[in-house]
């Protein structure tokens, strides 16, 4: 086991939480039609859904919130959030909205046409239904090492350039507006892309005259991997690094949500002046004035200073130490995970822990229930759920990498104690785990199923529960 982190912070504000007992958990479950998302959140005791808006605000954070300058234009946060953005991620125009899945939503209104192909290293749940959407084709080129179950290569949310440019070749230039690179690979288990996989990608765009779209949502995570693994690195600060990386990407898309360090807040980011000029002409007319872009004056302050408190090495050390050690507590309690663990989230292979359970019975969320049910934890399934169904524009049958659950850890928000918690409770599951069913979906949405749909339980009634 690695060694216990310690947390880089004092507690000075607390929220209770409380564990309702295992009979209510049931009856809660399955009001919800099986599905996590339609959870009262009062009724979790430890909440691993998303690190997307969850975490912990600051002292410097919290502070700056009686700062804020709610004018309709020309806020004077929105000058301090414009600048901070400027300086981390190397771009001349800065539009603000209120979160990542907006800002997508503006950008692939502007530059996807009916039939176009996105590639990806590989597109998380939003980014995807946002492409097909506006009618666009997401397409996914996780490198090679992703599949190697004993690689212990550090950069396995790379891009695989090699089968990306043969798609080029056979799809044509003209078909593909725009690469898009999601750094950490969230759907790939939170694990980071080289610099030099970057750089490669960066070439080949320049080559065939392509886009290259950054989303930046876990920017820092990602610079600070490259510090601690990428020969050449490790003298940089992390600041520097995302420098490097940003600067290779001609626009830049991010969710604040996450290594913003807020509970709100996004942008785009270009150099392209015309390019601007469109984004902001639909940003006025969905988020807001350019100057504040769907956010409060407080909102840019708390983000402003977030981005910046991303890139502190303490704060960063502690973070991926928590995932590590997690990562470790599990694999230890019999659980298979993505290995080795990234930067936000520990990912659990339901499809090789619950084999008895066929992909097209949702064995990710078998465990995600049953998660619950035992401990009161919330996780979220990243499996044929999330990203199988049908694409309404092609037709064609949507396949998930690997069936998934993810253990997303907030920022600054969970000790270790909570963590070791949720290692018990698996380790519970564990010991019965022949016993969990599968689930079939009643009713389901077009896009994005997993956050509205019901279920039920296949073949069987729920499973013994354990003491609470």
């Amino acid at each position: 086991m690695s060694k216990r982190p310690i947390e880089p912070f004092r507690i000075k504000v607390t929220e209770p939480i409380s564990l309702i007992e295992p009979k209510e958990r049931e009856k809660r479950i399955a009001e919800a039609g099986y599905n996590i998302f339609q959870l009262a959140a009062k009724d979790i005791f430890i909440d691993l859904l998303t690190d997307s808006g969850t975490g912990a605000l600051s002292q410097n954070q919290m502070a700056a919130l009686m700062t804020g300058d709610e004018s309709y234009a020309g806020g004077r946060n929105w000058y301090h959030f414009e600048e901070t953005i400027k300086d981390i991620f190397q771009k001349k125009h800065v539009l603000p909205c209120h979160q990542g899945r907006v800002a997508e939503n503006i950008f692939f209104s502007i530059v996807l046409k009916q039939g176009d192909y996105v590639p990806n290293n590989t597109h998380f749940d939003t980014t995807r239904a946002n492409v097909m959407h506006k009618g666009g084709i997401p397409v996914d080129f996780p490198c090679k090492q992703l599949k190697e179950e004993g690689s212990e290569f550090p950069f396995k949310g790379n891009i695989d350039c090699e089968k990306l440019e043969e798609f080029i070749g056979k799809t044509g230039v003209s078909k593909i507006p725009l690469i898009v690179l999601t750094s950490t690979n969230n759907s790939a288990g939170g694990l980071p892309v080289s610099m030099a996989n970057i750089a490669e990608l960066r070439s080949l765009c320049d080559k065939y005259g392509i886009m290259l779209v950054y989303d930046a949502a876990r920017f820092a995570e990602n610079a600070y991997f490259i510090k601690k693994h990428e020969p050449g690195y490790e003298n940089s600060s992390v600041k520097e690094i995302a420098h490097k990386m940003n600067g290779y990407a001609d626009a830049v898309l991010m969710s604040a949500k996450k290594d913003g360090l807020s509970n709100m807040g996004g942008f785009m980011a270009v150099n392209d002046e015309a390019l601007a000029g469109k984004l902001k002409e639909l940003l006025i007319i969905i988020e807001g004035f350019p100057t504040y872009g769907g956010l409060n004056g407080r909102d840019l302050e708390s983000v402003a200073i977030g981005l910046k408190e991303s890139l502190n090495d303490d704060y960063l050390t502690h973070r991926i130490g928590q995932i590590s050690w997690l990562g470790d507590l599990l694999r230890q309690a019999g659980l298979p995970i993505i290995y080795p663990t990234g930067g936000h989230a520990v990912f659990i292979d339901a499809g090789k822990l619950l084999p008895h359970i066929k992909p097209e019975f949702f064995p990710g969320q078998s465990l995600v229930v049953e998660l619950y049910r035992q401990g009161g934890v919330r996780g979220v399934e990243i499996g044929s759920l999330m990203f199988g169904g049908v694409d309404p524009n092609t037709g064609q049958k949507l396949t998930a990498l690997k069936e998934l659950v993810r253990l997303a850890i907030p920022r600054r928000m969970y000790t270790a104690s909570h963590l070791e918690y949720v290692a018990e409770v698996a380790a519970e599951i564990v010991k019965d785990k022949e016993k969990l069913k599968g689930y079939e979906i009643l009713d389901s949405p077009t896009y994005l199923r997993h956050f509205t749909c019901t279920m039920r339980e296949v073949a069987g009634s729920p499973v013994k529960l354990a003491s609470s």
